[in-house]
């Protein structure tokens, strides 16, 4: 199985091509910085890297966030595209257990805290209990007040995250990454299709309806 991977929901955004029958082959790119991806260029990189043509990717894997709303229907949007075009499988990934999965090949053991900028003086937090063996969560992603993480430090642990050191000082620097992205679809076989791929955004979504414009209003 050829895995093609995109991660796209932090600052460093990543393309990676996977192959679980031949574990060596793994070439990923990264790109970091302010400004947008072009994805287009980083996936012509890998599967050049990868020697492996468009038409033999079997299975997209997406980061699905919480992160870069922007940066997530991007990657979105390229499965989608690829699957109507070539009928490939596609699965999503949340970035914490992208996160807890690294955090586990780093050899970060124990309790590993997630935390995610969520704006508005808040946080995505998960927790997972990770070993030699793998990851299990123990507390599902949920979104905390700043004023709450300060309590919860004390409670100890390991704190990762892409901006973990912005609240905490003996946070860990992690992204998410589209090889461990890659990875992680490998052992799994829930395929969905392009509709059914959608951000992890936990706030409910509010629409205010704009006013009529003044033409309409005087033509009614």
């Amino acid at each position: 199985m050829t895995i093609l991977a995109l991660e796209f929901s932090s600052a460093q955004r990543s393309v990676a091509v996977v192959r679980p029958d031949h574990p060596q082959i793994c070439v990923e790119a990264i790109e970091t910085g302010a400004g947008g991806t072009n994805a287009f260029r980083l996936m012509a990189k890998v599967l050049a890297e990868a020697k492996v043509e468009r038409e033999q990717i079997e299975v997209l894997a997406v980061g699905l966030g919480p992160g870069s709303y922007t940066g997530v229907r991007v990657a979105i949007s390229i499965a989608q595209g690829w699957q109507l075009a070539r009928g490939v499988k596609l699965l999503g990934s949340g970035s914490g257990e992208c996160l807890a999965a690294q955090a586990q090949a780093e050899g970060k053991f124990g309790r590993v805290n997630v935390v995610i900028d969520a704006q508005r003086n808040e946080l995505y937090l998960a927790s997972y209990e990770v070993s030699s063996g793998g990851w299990t969560e123990i507390e599902p992603l949920r979104i905390v007040p700043l004023t709450e993480l300060q309590t919860r430090v004390n409670a100890g642990g390991i704190w990762v995250g892409p901006e973990a050191t912005r609240w905490l000082s003996n946070g860990k620097i992690l992204f998410p990454a589209a090889a461990t992205l890659g990875r992680i679809a490998a052992g799994r076989n829930d395929f969905v299709s392009g509709n059914k791929l959608t951000p992890i955004y936990l706030r409910e979504t509010n629409f205010v309806k704009a006013p009529p414009r003044r033409g309409d209003l005087e033509t009614s």
